[in-house]
């Protein structure tokens, strides 16, 4: 079992989906986990330590380190997993310039104030974990996606960033690029392109299972599993490394 006992973490996006699925794993394993996100009802649902906090602001980047560092001690491990999606985008002509913001501003600017903040106190303690929640997106783009997909690549391109800055001091940086996850995100998504087409939300469900040589799309449960190995003490060999999390599939 990765090695993850004692270690301090702080999830973001962990109210819902992989983000939540990763914070229980990392706290069955023994890690002290600090959940954030905007939703204080659903992050209370989780039962673990949890922060309520804007982090596609600077401020409540800086609160969430703030509250973790205080309430559990220094942090070890910092799991970039919030974001926002793109069932509202249109083609690039098309494209609502507030919508761009918004996703930069949520999906890459937080991950860099949040990265900025934790990396010093892991540089000076000679350890740290960064693992960043990118996506396929951020490889192989989606049609209508250019707010996504571009805050998807530029988040593989802070965390070779960071992993090339802070490798010499025992920190390590990765992402996983998950393909589609059956997410409350993904879900939107799903209903979005449906309506389009004229078609049910299962049917496009069936279509992106069809996508994947097992005929299924990755669960929560799987990109979890991954973000919980690049997190532990086993993973020091790999940093600076996006790892697909897409059952053999580019998708």
């Amino acid at each position: 079992m990765p090695g993850v006992d004692e270690r301090i973490a702080l999830v973001t996006g962990a109210s819902r989906g992989i983000g939540r699925a990763t914070a229980e794993l990392l706290a069955s394993r023994g890690a002290k986990v600090m959940c954030a996100a905007r939703s204080e009802q659903a992050l209370a649902d989780t039962g673990l330590d949890y922060v309520v906090a804007d982090l596609g602001t600077a401020e409540g980047c800086e609160q969430a380190i703030r509250e973790t560092e205080n309430r559990l001690g220094p942090l070890d491990v910092l799991v970039c997993n919030h974001g926002i999606g793109s069932a509202l985008e249109r083609v690039i002509w098309e494209q609502d310039p507030k919508l761009w913001d918004e996703t930069i501003s949520i999906n890459l600017s937080g991950p860099f104030h949040l990265s900025r903040l934790a990396v010093r106190g892991m540089v000076e303690r000679g350890f740290g974990r960064l693992v960043y929640t990118s996506s396929v997106s951020g490889l192989v783009a989606e049609p209508t996606g250019s707010a996504y997909n571009s805050s998807k690549a530029g988040l593989l391109g802070l965390m070779r960033s960071v992993a090339l800055d802070a490798g010499p001091h025992g920190v390590t940086a990765n992402a996983v690029l998950p393909g589609w996850v059956r997410t409350e995100m993904a879900e939107r998504s799903a209903e979005q392109e449906a309506k389009e087409r004229n078609i049910t939300t299962e049917k496009v469900w069936e279509e992106r299972a069809a996508l994947y040589p097992a005929g299924r799309v990755p669960t929560m449960q799987e990109v979890a599993e991954a973000i919980a190995f690049l997190a532990s003490d086993e993973s020091s060999g790999i940093s600076g490394e996006a790892i697909r999390v897409s059952l053999g599939s580019v998708w």
